[in-house]
């Protein structure tokens, strides 16, 4: 047999495997969850987020100088108020949790960028992610309320804001309020394709936004739909969002992979509380490698198409990506 112009394989030394990698990952890619507690003095960890913690305002400058420390320079801001009504108000409030939180990060960090979550399930006494009427989420009039916390989240430092409730026409109306009030240089991230997912429970769990009745699945997207993301990314980028996500990132990576071949806007995958915890516990019950599990469903979801990911692993995979075990 002649072998001599057979095709050959690349021997995988390590620096030939690292020089051939086909998905690389930096950690400007990556977006670290802080949520700020206003009732909160000090730090306390959240018991189904294992490693994540409650910071309170006097504290969370500890969150900022840990995800700095790691060469993690994007964060987004989650709020736990004091106190929450029908309406949510204390989300709008000059002196509302994240305000308060913005303006001491921004004074103390200024090269950290700040996304600020824009929804109303933290604030509302229902727990649902707009104004109600009879019981049910009034699209039109939630608008309204979503441009008012964008607004007052822009003007107290905020660089981006990430609108999560899914409400017809949010996009539009936060990206009209930030131009009339002249913040016209504040982002909008797109939560577009938002799933009603199983693997939200620890992050309701964490942030107090369990919905008191009913469920989200009349304005979050059904699991079965794959087409219909195609249509809600191209109404937000129809209306001005700078990036849109899909949100689960697992069980979406054809979502993901699909939605990043036909946008060109950038694309944000968010590695939710469900699937971040899915990890944890299989590691302490000595099931997988925790590291290795970690870095290889982040490489996934890059692979599929996202050029950002919202993660709990933020710190973590910096270093494995510094390391060279990723990236």
């Amino acid at each position: 047999m002649d072998l001599t112009h057979r095709p050959r394989r690349l021997r995988r030394t390590d620096a030939i495997r690292r020089l051939c990698r086909e998905t690389r990952l930096s950690p400007d890619a990556l977006i670290y969850p802080i949520f700020v507690d206003e009732t909160l003095s000090g730090v306390r960890p959240i018991p189904s987020l294992l490693g994540q913690n409650h910071y309170g305002l006097d504290s969370v400058c500890r969150a900022a100088e840990a995800c700095l420390g790691q060469g993690v320079t994007h964060a987004i801001l989650f709020g736990l108020p004091a106190a929450k009504d029908e309406l949510g108000s204390s989300a709008w409030a000059e002196d509302g949790v994240i305000q308060r939180a913005l303006r001491t990060l921004k004074e103390r960090f200024p090269e950290l960028y700040l996304i600020t979550d824009v929804c109303m399930c933290e604030y509302t006494s229902h727990g649902h992610c707009g104004v109600l009427r009879d019981r049910e989420v009034d699209n039109d009039r939630t608008l309204n309320y979503l441009a008012r916390i964008a607004v007052s989240h822009a003007a107290a430092g905020a660089d981006m804001v990430a609108p999560s409730d899914m409400m017809d026409g949010h996009v539009a109306a936060l990206r009209a309020a930030l131009d009339q009030a002249g913040l016209q240089s504040t982002a909008i991230m797109a939560y577009s394709a938002k799933y009603a997912s199983a693997f939200y429970g620890p992050f309701r769990d964490a942030a107090g936004s369990a919905p008191a009745f009913g469920d989200r699945r009349g304005y979050q997207m059904d699991p079965h739909n794959a087409r219909e993301a195609l249509r809600e990314c191209a109404l937000d980028a129809a209306e001005g969002a700078d990036i849109l996500m899909v949100k689960p990132a697992l069980s979406y990576l054809d979502v993901i992979r699909t939605c990043a071949d036909r946008f060109e806007a950038p694309l944000c995958a968010y590695s939710v509380s469900g699937e971040y915890a899915m990890i944890k516990s299989a590691a302490a019950a000595g099931l997988l490698d925790e590291y290795r599990a970690m870095c290889e469903t982040a490489l996934s979801v890059f692979r599929a198409g996202a050029d950002m990911l919202i993660t709990y692993f933020a710190k973590e995979l910096a270093e494995a990506i510094r390391r060279g075990d990723i990236g």
